[in-house]
């Protein structure tokens, strides 16, 4: 049990200030309390927020002071693993955004952390809490989907802008695309919900990965563009990470997931397009963020050849889809019936403050971590397993991180 309320420390003070939301509704429970950030503006920016907060640029000195006792790790993602296991080492729960770490060494470094320390690890995927992702959560719980088959998830959102300073200089996602090999590098937003629909490290694992990358010609036109055919990111063959990958995940039950992961490709934004099939029901996400959600429900939905058939002589009703929000009455998630307006400040869809919430549940014992270590490590596997399907060509074994389990 932690002391009450939690003493929080945010380590990435740009990205972590999403959370800040998020605490003032739950300061009953959690207090920041220190800062860790290389920036001096930075810094600076958070002190005068909250005063008195205890601020850092070391990391470790961070860990050595008596100044938190949780910390959210928001920097980038190559560092997640480290400062994780860091952390933990020093006796420090964890929340740490996504991807939870990018090598296998590092997924076994992190499990061993957590057995060893007992402190609570979650990994800070906010997707999962989304307003439709947790009805249809619901749905599936409540057998409306009957046995799942299939589901895909997308990530499609151009970032090439956030590749560049100005002065044409890369930040750290551009020196990501130039150094990392072809491979699905970002794939927890995607497959999170999908995971959590289909019981991934309770009845179903992740059994094999296999990948394949466009080229990355869109990264290469924009640089271009923007600095001039002599700027080193204007050739194709300076960049490493394709423009599009594409991943196909089979389970241990045989399911198939699709992913797809795109933050270059001339198009608009939407990070958060999923589709879930099963014997009886269908969800999908519209094209347009703008559009609502759709769903169709074999005997409820208009049409259909299977329960609840409907015929006009020998003529059946054209099947149609739904608005997801029709359904609310029914299978709205209790959660969201509850937080409903606290949730939708809260950044990230809701994310932000339900994530946290839990994050200090589990630390007071009220409920296990619902995305923990195993969770974190084999959602974020797709990343080398997509690597390493893309050097030799086939569909790369998973390994099951939950033999791990004490």
């Amino acid at each position: 049990m932690a002391r009450q309320p939690l003493r929080l420390g945010v380590v990435g003070g740009r990205r972590g200030g999403s959370f800040t939301v998020a605490l003032e509704h739950l300061r009953k429970r959690v207090r920041l309390t220190a800062i860790c950030d290389l920036s001096d503006e930075v810094i600076g920016q958070w002190k005068q927020a909250h005063p008195g907060i205890a601020a850092f640029k070391d990391f470790s000195q961070m860990l050595a002071a008596d100044a938190c006792d949780a910390v959210i790790i928001a920097t980038p993602m190559s560092l997640h693993a480290k400062q994780s296991v860091a952390a933990m080492r020093a006796g420090k729960h964890v929340l740490s955004e996504v991807t939870a770490c990018v090598t296998h060494a590092e997924a076994m470094s992190l499990v061993r952390a957590v057995r060893d320390t007992g402190v609570t690890y979650m990994m800070a995927e906010n997707y999962t809490y989304m307003r439709p992702h947790m009805m249809v959560l619901n749905m599936v719980r409540k057998g409306v989907f009957g046995d799942l088959t299939y589901a895909e998830g997308m990530y499609l959102h151009d970032c090439r802008s956030l590749v560049y300073l100005p002065d044409g200089t890369m930040t750290w996602r551009g020196d990501a695309r130039r150094d990392m090999p072809s491979c699905n590098c970002y794939p927890t937003h995607s497959l999170g919900p999908v995971a959590q629909w289909m019981g991934i490290n309770k009845e179903d694992r992740i059994a094999t990965v296999y990948s394949a990358s466009a080229p990355p010609l869109a990264i290469a036109a924009y640089t271009r563009d923007r600095f001039g055919p002599k700027h080193p990111g204007a050739k194709p063959g300076y960049w490493s990470l394709g423009d599009s990958n594409s991943v196909i995940v089979r389970t241990k039950l045989g399911r198939v997931i699709y992913l797809r992961f795109d933050a270059n490709s001339v198009r608009p934004h939407h990070a958060a397009v999923h589709e879930l099939q099963g014997t009886s029901a269908v969800f999908r996400t519209q094209v347009d963020v703008r559009d609502e959600p759709l769903v169709w429900i074999d005997g409820r939905s208009p049409g259909g050849e299977a329960r609840g058939r409907r015929k006009r002589g020998n003529v059946s009703y054209p099947s149609a889809w739904e608005k997801l929000s029709k359904y609310a009455a029914d299978f709205e998630h209790p959660r969201w019936k509850k937080h409903m307006a606290t949730a939708l400040k809260a950044g990230h869809g809701g994310g932000d403050f339900f994530e946290l919430e839990d994050f200090i549940d589990a630390i007071d014992g009220r409920a296990p971590s619902p995305i923990d270590v195993y969770d974190a490590v084999a959602w974020s596997s797709v990343t080398w397993l997509s690597e390493k399907s893309e050097k030799t060509g086939r569909a790369e074994r998973a390994y099951d991180y939950t033999a791990h389990r004490g």
